[in-house]
This record gives structure tokens, C-alpha cells and sequence, in this order.
């Protein structure tokens, strides 16, 4: 079954990161994050219902963009009914998929990149690539040297970003739209996370950036989270259960994920963590899956509660 192979060399390097890491503590010393004095907070089933919409949209990414365009993906695009595709690209290998639209039910414009395919080997060598660098100021104008990410992760985001920025420009223009939404799962969450910084930078300031990603890997170091926070406050990473990719890559490999981390315990309970990385509280991520052997790479899939997301879903 294809899906037991999810970006499984990106598993492995988290498990190296995991080993370096064991026999010697003082690593994980420069890379922990700032945690909020906040609690972990139930979501009520409310909460968790007011996500749905985000994750049809995450699961569409991975549909044909030739069903995409006329919205006609089957379950996910029937359970956002009344939205409006006006661009897609990328073709799910060296490039992923994406689709830009309008959603008048909230006046605005969402962006949506799909996740790693593992049948498409030049999307996995993406996420292999985990040397970091340097945030591009041609794209990222004005961002500190300090700052680095994922070098895979911002060479396939900087394929799409300026033709997705000029049509979400286009469509703030044409339909008054007042935010911005960026979704993706995966891979395409990796993505979505460096489109809602992306957006934030180069719109403007009275255009609300809102980010909803699913099973995102790690982007960039703190210094990238801690900007990104400052940033988009409106952000939410989801992760189901046991999902071992958001460990990836390893904080030992100096990687940390921005705040926002919403963690699906089981079916109908999900808490909201506080701070960037929440380490120390054990119905979060990192506490529930401390290395990838702990994991189950078939909770990368979902059930986001009752939906999966994920080529073969795309039904």
C-alpha cells in the first residue's frame, strides 16, 4: 500500500537526529524554545468543527488540477460549495500541486499546496534536503541574515510564490477580498507555513494573513519560529494523534516549529499548545511521539477529525 511509504527518508533522518541526541543531552541546550506560561487548552467541539472547511481545502490540493479548476473534486470541493478556482500549477513531481481561489463566504483568498506524494520521487528529494539557509530578501523583503530554513522547503516554495502572490494581489483587487488563507498538508504545509509569512511581508498590513497547515514538518530554526510569531499571530499547525512528521526534522538538527500547535489526542479531543515546540506538556506532540519509533506514519493521513487528506482520498 502506497501510503506506507511517506516521505520515509525524511522518517529516518529524524531518527538519526533522535540518536545523536540521546547520548548526549546538552545538544538539545541551544535549540529550546520560548514556551508561553499558558496551559494546554481543551478545543470545544465547536473549535473543532470550524476547521473542516481548511482541511477540504488542504485535501483538495491533492486532487487533478483538472478537477480543481472547475471545482468538481468530489467530497472535498462539495464541502466548501461556492468556491471559485482562478489559477493552479505545480505538477505534483519537481513542482507540487497548488491552486489559488476566491471563497466569497468569507471574502477570501485561499492558497492551497499539496503534500509529498511518494510516487513522485523529486517531491520526496525535496524533503530530504535539510540543509538550512538563508530566507530569500528578494522574496522575504527585509528579513534578517540570522534567520535560516529549510534549503529544499525554500527552493519549492520560491518555484510558485511570485505567480500565487500576483494572483492573490489580483483577486484582493478585483474582489475586495480582506484576508488571505494559506493551507496545506505535509509537504504542502511546509509550504502554506512559508506562504503565510510570504503574504505577511509582501501585502498590505490591512489584509489578515490566517495560516491552517496539517502533519508540517519542521520549517526553520528558532530564530525563524520567534520571527514568524512576531509575524502571523493567526496560525495553526494540526497534528492527528500519533503522527511522527512534525518531530521532523529534529530539534537536535536545529530545527523548531512556530507557535500554534493544535494536537488531536483521539477522536473529539484535540488541546491547543502553548508556545513554540511544546515539549513538556503530554497530551502535545512531542511528548506523545518522542522519536519517530514511537510514531505511526499512518496517522500522517488523518482522520483530521473524520477527514483524511492524501492522494487516494481524492475522491
Amino acid at each position: 500500500m502506497q501510503v506506507l511509504s511517506v516521505v520515509p527518508v525524511l522518517a529516518l533522518l529524524c531518527s538519526l537526529a533522535v540518536a545523536i541526541a540521546v547520548p548526549n543531552p546538552s545538544l538539545d541546550a541551544p535549540i529550546l524554545v520560548k514556551k508561553s506560561a499558558d496551559t494546554v487548552t481543551q478545543l470545544s467541539a465547536s473549535a473543532l468543527a470550524a476547521l473542516a472547511p481548511y482541511t477540504q481545502f488542504a485535501r483538495a490540493a491533492y486532487c487533478d488540477s483538472s478537477s480543481v479548476t472547475g471545482w468538481a473534486c468530489g467530497d472535498a470541493c462539495n464541502a466548501v460549495p461556492g468556491f471559485q478556482v482562478t489559477l493552479t500549477g505545480g505538477d505534483g513531481d519537481a513542482t507540487q500541486l497548488y491552486y489559488v481561489g476566491y471563497w466569497p463566504a468569507q471574502n477570501a483568498v485561499v492558497v492551497a499546496h499539496e503534500g509529498t506524494d511518494p510516487t513522485q520521487f523529486l517531491a520526496d528529494l525535496t524533503d530530504v534536503e535539510i540543509a538550512m539557509s538563508n530566507l530569500s530578501p528578494t522574496l522575504f523583503p527585509g528579513i534578517s541574515s540570522s534567520i535560516f530554513a529549510h534549503s529544499g522547503f525554500l527552493d519549492e516554495h520560491a518555484l510558485t510564490a511570485p505567480a500565487i502572490l500576483t494572483e492573490t494581489k489580483r483577486l484582493i483587487s478585483t474582489e475586495g477580498a480582506t484576508s488571505v488563507i494559506l493551507v496545506g498538508h505535509s509537504l504542502g504545509g511546509a509550504l502554506a507555513e512559508l506562504d503565510a509569512l510570504f503574504m505577511t511581508m509582501n501585502l498590505p498590513s490591512n489584509i489578515h494573513v490566517k495560516g491552517v497547515t496539517y502533519g508540517t514538518p519542521r520549517v526553520g530554526d528558532p530564530a525563524f519560529a520567534t520571527f514568524f510569531d512576531s509575524k502571523v499571530p493567526d496560525f495553526e499547525h494540526i497534528n492527528h494523534e500519533s503522527d511522527p512528521i512534525p518531530i521532523c526534522p529534529g530539534r537536535a538538527l536545529g530545527f523548531a516549529h512556530p507557535h500554534g500547535e493544535i494536537h488531536i489526542v483521539s477522536d473529539n479531543d484535540a488541546v491547543s499548545c502553548p508556545g513554540d515546540d511544546d515539549a513538556v506538556d503530554s497530551q502535545c506532540t512531542i511528548a506523545t511521539v518522542p522519536n519517530v519509533f514511537d510514531g505511526d506514519i499512518l496517522d500522517h493521513l488523518g482522520p483530521y477529525q473524520g477527514i483524511y487528506i492524501g492522494t487516494i482520498f481524492c475522491t
